[in-house]
């Protein structure tokens, strides 16, 4: 089940003014996201302010579906597991002739997906954690039409989501988890594995994975995302740690 939906995402801190961000790789692009994590959602946004370009978020299929039938995005980002189903199906659906006139783009923790995405119809792939700007400009800059604009210069700073959007999903998983609603098991599993993979939290991968083959799992998987959200250990530490 998502948590509350968003048609678009503030500016935020940080903001750019119009003068500095027309000039910007990714001036006037407007971006749909398909995506049901804060956490992720929180670094396209931060990729899409330093880019330039203009962010709209929806976390269903459904809500995704509403919106495209009154908005025109020049990209939609399509994370492959949503609450309401496979992103594969709504790439399928959005990139069959005619439906569509916009690049779109599968977005998921798993490189293993990339060939399925392509398949389904998607132009690219963009794989999590999604963290260097360099990097998701080069992603897009590759497939919109027109007079390419060259990505920033590497070396810039990575994108650090805060740490707010990241307890907000480890609540909204734990809660599901609990209630138990019949089917969500397996796909709490993979977004909390999402989740993990974003911050770096091996320990919170495993147990997730585990969860989404075994319903015996899914106790040893709360307890981790209980200590999660309590801040022991803290995952930016763990990650910066492992990064070291």
């Amino acid at each position: 089940m998502p948590h509350s939906s968003a048609q678009s995402m503030p500016e935020g801190p940080g903001f750019t003014p119009v003068s500095l961000r027309n000039a910007l790789p990714l001036a006037n692009v407007t971006v749909l996201a398909v995506e049901d994590s804060r956490f992720a959602s929180e670094a396209l946004r931060l990729l899409c302010q330093r880019s330039g370009a203009r962010l709209r978020r929806v976390e269903t299929m459904a809500a995704a579906r509403r919106h495209l039938a009154v908005y025109r995005p020049d990209v939609v980002l399509v994370d492959l597991g949503l609450p309401d189903g496979s992103g594969l199906d709504l790439i399928r659906d959005i990139t069959r002739p005619g439906a569509l006139d916009a690049v779109v783009l599968a977005i998921s923790g798993d490189p293993g997906l990339w060939s399925a995405a392509v398949r389904a119809g998607a132009a690219g792939f963009l794989e999590k954690p999604l963290e260097t700007l360099e990097g998701f400009q080069q992603v897009l800059l590759s497939h919109l039409k027109g007079q390419p604009r060259s990505p920033l210069p590497q070396g810039l700073s990575p994108i650090r989501p805060d740490r707010q959007a990241l307890h907000d999903d480890l609540v909204h998983a734990a809660s599901v988890l609990e209630a138990g609603a019949l089917g969500t098991r397996r796909y709490i599993a993979d977004f909390v594995q999402g989740i993990a993979r974003s911050c770096h939290d091996s320990d919170l991968q495993g147990a997730a994975a585990a969860a989404a083959t075994s319903a015996a799992a899914k106790e040893g998987l709360s307890r981790l995302l209980a200590q999660r959200i309590s801040g022991t250990p803290d995952p930016f530490v763990q990650a910066a740690t492992k990064k070291g």
